[in-house]
């Protein structure tokens, strides 16, 4: 879920607000343990939140079971059944998805709505104004990956070309991790506890980024949380 929220983000905008049930949010916070970022179960604060607020994007729970505001695709629902219904029963997922996406395209570049003056949802959707965020500055890029904290306890990271090495911590050598970058710094989560490592300011113009969560100087400190330790 967060790589294709973040794909479709980079690919039509970030949206001004995101409607959200229990089920994807619990999506967002207990994701696989391949890319496992969620943070502990005792935290208030999601994932998805974390992420959201970082875009500045408006984060809206709807009330579950109220079908006045989660029914509203229902009525596409019934559209692509009947439609399923008069084509050739699928044999496999490969001919299913193909259906599938076939009736997208028509549905929304081929077929006029009478909801929409007769116009597609395609020719709708962009003639009208888009909403944008109004929480926190966007940064102009946002990209995640994942991977593992070397055994010095740094993270390599190419950017513009050039290879950077971000600090987090000997501590945490091994550690499977999720990398949250923005164009003006970095942030490394754990992806078992969801704590944060590491924040790292970008600087083009060093190799080593430092762990800003870390006092300058010899590590741990008497402020470094237990967990880091």
């Amino acid at each position: 879920m967060v790589e294709t929220f973040t794909t479709a983000a980079n690919t039509y905008g970030p949206p001004a607000s995101t409607l959200d049930l229990a089920s994807p949010t619990t999506a967002w916070s207990t994701p696989p343990d391949c890319c496992a970022t969620g943070p502990p179960a005792t935290s208030s604060n999601t994932y998805a939140e974390y992420l959201l607020g970082a875009l500045g994007i408006t984060q809206k729970n709807g009330t579950p079971f109220h079908p006045q505001t989660q029914g509203k695709i229902e009525r596409f629902h019934q559209t692509l059944k009947r439609w399923l219904a008069n084509q050739p029963p699928a044999e496999t997922l490969d001919q299913l998805q193909t259906q599938l996406d076939t009736f997208r395209q028509i549905y929304n570049h081929h077929r006029p709505h009478r909801a929409l003056d007769r116009q597609t949802p395609a020719q709708a959707y962009t003639a009208r104004p888009k909403a944008r965020p109004t929480g926190a500055p966007i940064n102009g890029f946002f990209r995640v990956r994942y991977d593992h904290v070397g055994t010095n306890g740094k993270i390599s990271l190419r950017r513009a070309g050039r290879m950077h090495h971000l600090g987090i911590g000997a501590a945490h050598a091994g550690k499977p991790v999720t990398i949250l970058i923005t164009d003006t710094d970095v942030t490394v989560i754990h992806n078992g506890t969801g704590n944060i490592l590491a924040t790292n300011t970008i600087n083009p113009d060093r190799t080593y980024w430092r762990n800003n969560q870390k006092e300058p100087g010899r590590w741990p400190s008497s402020q470094t949380p237990e967990y880091e330790r």
